[in-house]
C-alpha cells in the first residue's frame, strides 16, 4: 500500500501547475480540452466525437448531447452516437447517477444505439456497456447496474490495452462504485495510479483531471489532487462543472478563498439553475466558514430556490437548493430560523437535509415536542433508505437521526443517553467520507459531540471532539471555535491561544459574528 500511495503521489506531483500552454488550447474542442476518441464513423462524426466525449468527461450533459445528436447527423449509422447520448442521461456516476426519467431515456438511447449498430468490435463493445448499464432499469438499482457496467468496461480494457478511453470510462466508474464504507479508499486509490499514469501524458485531457479529483476526495488523500484541481479549469474553461470541481479538493483542504474564485465562475458560467445549485452550495459552504454572512446569503437568494434545468447532482435530487438556507441557519447558530425552516420535497437523502436542521434548530430553541417529531421523520427516513439498500445515506441519515435525538435526551434531562447517542452519531458518521454532492456535512455529528459535551462540563473531552472533527473538516469555524472554547474551560491556555489565533487568521476581517471579537480578546491579554 505504502509504494502504491508513494507511486500516485509522484504521479500528482510531477504536474506542475501552469504546464498547459496557450498552443494546447489553441487545439482544444471549444475550451473543453483534448480527447482522441476513435470510432468506426465518418471522418466528420469522427471530428464532432472527439468534443462531444470531452464534453461528456467535464459532466456538461445538455451540451454534450447536442454534441453526440450532431455525430449522428453527421453519420446516421454512427451507432456510437447514441451510446453517448445514453451516457448522457445517466449523468453523474459519482452521485449515483439519474432518476428514473433519466434512466428511461437512457435506455431508448441505448437500444437505437444497439439497432444502428457499429462497424468494430471495439465499438459493439461499448454499445453492450452502455445497454448494461440501462438494461432493466425499472427493475434493478442504479448501483447494481454500475456495478455490471464497471465489469463491462473491465473486458474492454482488457481487450484493448491501448484504449485509453477504455481506461479512463473505467478508471471513474471504479471511483463511483468504491464502497462508501471502505475509509482505506482502496478503490479509489487503485483508480487513481492508473489515472495520474495517463495524466502525465495527457495533460490537457479533461476527464483525467477531473476524475483524479474525484478520486482523491477525502481529507487523507486531497493533498495529490491539488495539482489536477489548480489545472483543470483551464484544461476545460468552457464547461462549468470543470471550473467547479476544482472545489472539492480546496474544500477538503480548507481553501476557502480558491473555493470561492471557482465556484463563482462555475455559477457565473452555467446557464442552468439547476445546474447553478451544486457550485453555489460549496460556495455558501465557503463564505460561512470565513464568517462572510451576507455574501453568503446573497448567493442564496440568488438562487432562490429554483433548480430548473438538469441538475449536476443526478438522483440525488434538490439536495443542495435545500441544503444552503439550512447551512445558513445552522452555521451561525439561528437556532429559531433553522427550526423554521419548510420540509422541501424530494428523494429522501435530501428532505433529511431540512429534516435534520428542524430537529436540531428545534431542540437547541427549547421546542422538545418538535425535536422529536422531526427525529422520528429522520428515523423513517433512514429506515426507508436502508430498505432500499443504500449504502451511504442510510447511514448518514441514521446518524443525524442519533445526533437529533440526543439534544432531545438531553432537553428530557436523560443525560447519560444524551452523550451516548452524541458519541454513536459522531460513530456512525465517520464509518462514510461525504457525498461527493455536498461540500460537508450541515453540522458534523463529532462537532454535535463536543458541543453537547460542553453543555454537560466536560471540556477536556469536547475539545479531543473537535479536534476529530477538524481532521476530517480542515479549518472550519464551529470547530476551531468549538476547540477555542473547550481549552480555556479545560485551563489549556496554550492550546486556545493557538485555535483563537486560527480563528482570527480563518474569518474575514468585517465579519460580525461574536467570535472574532472574543478571539481578538483572549489573544491581546498577557
Amino acid at each position: 500500500m505504502r509504494r502504491m500511495m508513494i507511486a500516485v503521489a509522484v504521479s500528482a506531483l510531477v504536474l506542475l501547475p501552469g504546464r498547459l500552454t496557450a498552443q494546447d488550447h489553441a487545439h482544444a474542442d471549444d475550451k473543453v480540452g483534448t480527447v482522441s476518441f476513435p470510432v468506426s464513423c465518418n471522418a466528420e462524426a469522427q471530428q464532432r466525437m472527439n468534443g462531444a466525449v470531452a464534453m461528456l468527461h467535464s459532466f456538461w450533459f445538455p451540451e454534450a448531447r447536442k454534441a453526440f445528436e450532431s455525430v449522428a447527423q453527421a453519420d446516421p449509422a454512427c451507432g456510437m452516437a447514441h451510446w453517448g447520448v445514453a451516457l448522457t442521461h445517466f449523468g453523474n456516476p459519482i452521485a449515483g447517477g439519474a432518476g428514473a426519467q433519466g434512466q428511461a431515456a437512457g435506455w431508448a438511447a441505448a437500444q437505437q444505439a444497439m439497432a444502428t449498430g457499429a462497424n468494430s468490435p471495439r465499438d459493439r463493445a461499448y454499445i453492450e456497456a452502455v445497454a448494461t448499464l440501462f438494461r432493466d432499469h425499472d427493475k434493478s438499482a442504479n448501483r447494481t447496474r454500475m456495478l455490471a457496467y464497471e465489469r463491462a468496461m473491465k473486458t474492454i480494457v482488457d481487450q484493448n490495452p491501448n484504449d485509453t478511453e477504455a481506461k479512463v470510462f473505467h478508471g471513474v466508474i471504479m471511483v463511483a462504485n468504491a464502497s462508501p464504507t471502505d475509509m482505506t479508499f482502496a478503490q479509489q486509490k487503485k483508480a487513481a495510479e492508473i489515472l495520474t499514469a495517463l495524466y502525465k501524458e495527457q495533460p490537457n485531457h479533461p476527464g483525467l483531471a477531473h476524475y483524479i479529483i474525484h478520486a482523491f476526495d477525502s481529507p487523507q488523500l486531497a493533498q495529490f489532487a491539488i495539482d489536477a484541481a489548480r489545472q483543470y479549469a483551464a484544461i476545460a474553461p468552457a464547461a462549468p462543472h470543470a471550473l467547479h470541481m476544482p472545489s472539492h479538493t480546496f474544500t477538503r483542504l480548507g481553501y476557502w478563498d480558491e473555493s470561492i474564485k471557482t465556484n463563482r465562475r462555475a455559477a457565473d458560467t452555467e446557464p442552468s439553475q439547476g445546474g447553478k445549485a451544486h457550485p453555489m452550495d460549496y460556495m455558501v459552504y465557503a463564505y460561512l466558514q470565513q464568517g462572510r454572512d451576507a455574501a453568503a446569503l446573497e448567493v442564496i437568494q440568488e438562487l432562490g430556490g429554483n433548480t430548473s434545468g438538469e441538475y449536476i447532482a443526478g438522483s440525488v435530487g434538490g439536495y443542495n437548493a435545500l441544503a444552503m438556507p439550512a447551512r445558513y441557519a445552522l452555521e451561525r447558530e439561528d437556532w429559531a430560523a433553522a427550526r423554521a425552516l419548510s420540509v422541501g420535497t424530494g428523494p429522501a437523502s435530501a428532505v433529511a437535509v431540512r429534516r435534520f436542521a428542524r430537529g436540531l434548530g428545534a431542540a437547541r430553541s427549547g421546542d422538545v415536542a418538535t425535536a422529536k417529531s422531526e427525529a422520528l421523520e429522520l428515523q423513517k427516513l433512514a429506515a426507508g433508505l436502508k430498505a432500499e439498500n443504500d449504502a451511504y445515506w442510510a447511514i448518514a441519515v441514521d446518524a443525524q437521526y442519533m445526533a437529533v435525538s440526543a439534544w432531545v435526551a438531553h432537553l428530557e434531562g436523560r443525560h447519560q443517553d444524551a452523550l451516548r447517542l452524541a458519541g454513536e452519531a459522531a460513530d456512525t458518521e465517520d464509518k462514510v467520507e461525504k457525498h461527493a454532492v455536498t461540500p460537508g456535512p450541515l453540522v458534523p455529528a463529532r462537532e454535535l459531540y463536543g458541543d453537547i459535551l460542553m453543555i454537560h462540563n466536560q471540556p477536556a473531552n469536547a475539545l479531543v471532539a473537535y479536534q476529530e472533527t477538524l481532521k476530517r473538516e480542515p479549518n472550519r469555524f464551529r470547530t476551531i471555535y468549538g476547540a477555542a472554547k473547550a481549552a480555556k474551560a479545560a485551563g489549556q491556555m496554550d492550546v486556545a491561544r493557538r485555535y483563537y489565533g486560527d480563528l482570527v487568521k480563518l474569518l474575514d476581517a468585517s465579519s460580525e459574528r461574536a467570535a472574532l471579537s472574543e478571539a481578538k480578546a483572549f489573544l491581546a491579554q498577557k
